[in-house]
Order: C-alpha cells, then structure tokens, then sequence
C-alpha cells in the first residue's frame, strides 16, 4: 500500500504520516518526486489503518499495491533510481558502457585490457574472478588474487570495476576490492545471496534468470532492496528459447516493460544474449534503441584463445572502439549522453 501526498506537503504532515504508521509494526519507504511524496507501507495493513490516512492532513490518497515487488515497483517509487559510482550515473542521461574480458587471467591481461575500455569511451571495466561453469573441470578463474588484479588495474585506469559474486560467504570479499557486484543468471534465485547482498552497501548488478519471467526477476530484486540496498540493477542478458543459433535469445522488449513496472536502471548485456560476436553490435544499438540505461560487452585481446573459451562473443579491442563510436551518434536520438574521447583512433591503429 502506498500513500500519495503533495510535494508541497510540509515536512511536519509528513512526519506524522509516518508515525501513525510505524505505530502499528510496519516498514515505511518514503519516495520524493518533484510532484508527490509517495510514503511506502511495507508489511500487512489492516482496512482501518487505512480509513485512518485517508483522513490525514497532507494525504491525498491511499492506492493498494497488487505487486508482490513492492519496493522494485515503479507505484512505490515514480521517479528512476539514479545509481551513482565513483561519478559514474547509472539510470540517469548518461548511457553507461562496461567493457572488459569474460575472465581475469593474468595482471598484464586485464590492465591492457582496462586501458582499451578506457580509451575506447567506456566507464566500468567488468571481469569475472570467480566463474560459474557449467563443467566442474572448465576455469573457474583466479579468485581473490583476480579481484585484486582487477582493482588495481581499474584504479590505474580510472574505471569503475564490477565482478560477480557466486556465493554469500564471497559477498564481503568481493565488496572489498569491486565497485560493482553482480548476480548471474544462475544464481537469480539463489536468495541466501540476495539477502546477503541487501546487507552491502555496494550497487548490485543482478542478472534475469534465462527461463525467468519479468515478475520471478523483479521478486528477485525485491530480496536485495527489502535487505536495505537500493542501489539495484536490472539486466537482461538472454533468456533460453526453442532456438540453437544463438547462444540465448535477447529479449529486447524486456527493456521498456522493466521499465515500465520498476524504477531500476536497465542493462542490457548482448554479448551473453547472443552468443555470438558478429551480433554484439546490431543487438547494442538495438538495446539503445529500445532505452537500456547501460550495456555490459564483452572484449577480449586476443578473444579466440580467452581461458573461459567464451571468446566466439568477445568483441576485438578496434571493434569495441568503433562500436562505442557508434553509440556516440545513436545516445542522443533517444535522449541519452555518451562521449566517447576526442581520439579513439589511437587504439585502432
């Protein structure tokens, strides 16, 4: 349930709202727009509690909320979440580019690596230090010694750094050394790490499920804002369909429905949606077209012999350069800002 009040309501109202609600045992979750207060009642609320803020002064009305997301839902929270890092906004004009290896492998690796990202125009470097893989004998990565390859070569560099995360006893370690934390698609539902991950203060990158539905993803998220952390992020990397062509089918629709039912910023991530290199850059522009707040790309030097064999979707250092190029140009006809530097033609060459 939610309570809709004035923007010009005066704070003291406000407060008295509140009271009256954490009186009766429920969380409350106060959203501020530029035209209402949206005051969030998060917990079982009885009809007379109800009747009661209908009256109250200030009070414009009470809507309940069907959702069982009510804290992702845009109904408790009009306005988008703007997720800041280290100066980097995430879910504002700015269209956010991450870029960096499947994998970190070696130190001189992902530093090479970090200075392409950076030259190239985008703002995050990502590499996976721990890896799921879907064969126990398959690289499982470097672990807390590629974490630390990582920070250091995106503090070099001037990145923002974003790893994922495999279990909730790696929460803290990988908070540590990331800027970023990211769920993948196989751990969506695992919720011991959602909760865990609502008890960090770090932005979550979380992944859909490839067979979730856009409610089973949203719940997902749901755990890690009800455990305290807002700063969450929705990404659609590619759900499992009936098709072999490509590795997954990137479910571009994902992106406007998301953001039509929750205020989360939206990733999308073309590299695992496709699997394939040659449709990393049509499916980027494509998730531009159809609003993404930010891409996660894979890129790779030497792609074809990468450790976690994922390289048939890492893009080479001078197509990552041209396609950050492009994207340039496309930003600003759907309202969004990216500038690339002046002179990106010095890793081409």
């Amino acid at each position: 349930m939610i309570v809709i009040a004035n923007s010009r309501t005066p704070e003291e109202q406000i407060q008295d709202i509140i009271q009256v609600i954490e009186r009766e045992g429920l969380q409350v979750h106060v959203s501020r727009g530029e035209d209402r207060i949206v005051i969030g009642l998060i917990g079982s609320v009885e009809p007379r509690l109800a009747d009661h803020l209908r009256q109250m002064n200030g009070v414009e009305n009470v809507v309940k909320i069907s959702k069982s997301y009510k804290l992702a839902s845009r109904d408790f929270h009009p306005d988008n979440t703007v997720i800041s890092v280290k100066g980097v906004q995430i879910g504002g004009g700015e269209l956010v580019v991450m870029g960096g290896p499947c994998a970190v492998e070696n130190a001189q690796q992902i530093d090479e690596i970090a200075g392409l990202v950076k030259a190239a125009g985008g703002q995050v470097l990502r590499g996976g230090a721990f890896k799921p893989r879907t064969g126990p004998y398959s690289f499982q990565g470097t672990g807390v010694e590629g974490l630390i390859m990582m920070a250091e070569a995106g503090h070099k560099h001037g990145l923002v750094t974003i790893t994922e995360v495999m279990t909730p006893e790696y929460v803290d370690i990988c908070a540590e050394y990331a800027d970023i934390l990211q769920v993948g698609t196989r751990n969506m539902q695992n919720f011991d790490l959602l909760r865990k991950l609502g008890e960090t203060d770090k932005p979550v990158l979380l992944k859909r499920g490839f067979s979730a539905t856009y409610d089973e993803f949203l719940n997902a998220a749901e755990y890690i804002l009800a455990g305290g952390n807002p700063n969450v992020m929705l990404c659609e990397r590619g759900i499992r369909t009936f098709e072999s062509y490509t590795r997954n089918t990137l479910d571009l629709s994902a992106i406007p429905v998301l953001q039509n039912l929750s205020h989360l910023p939206v990733i999308s991530d073309p590299s695992h949606g496709t699997g394939r290199r040659e449709l990393v850059a049509p499916m980027t522009k494509a998730s531009v077209a159809a609003g993404a707040d930010g891409l996660i790309i894979e890129m790779h030097t030497d792609p074809d012999n990468s450790m976690t064999g994922d390289g048939v979707q890492s893009l080479f250092p001078d197509q990552f350069a041209e396609l950050l190029q492009d994207l340039e140009k496309l930003a600003p006809l759907v309202g969004k800002s990216f500038a690339t530097p002046k002179s990106p033609a010095g890793i081409l060459s």
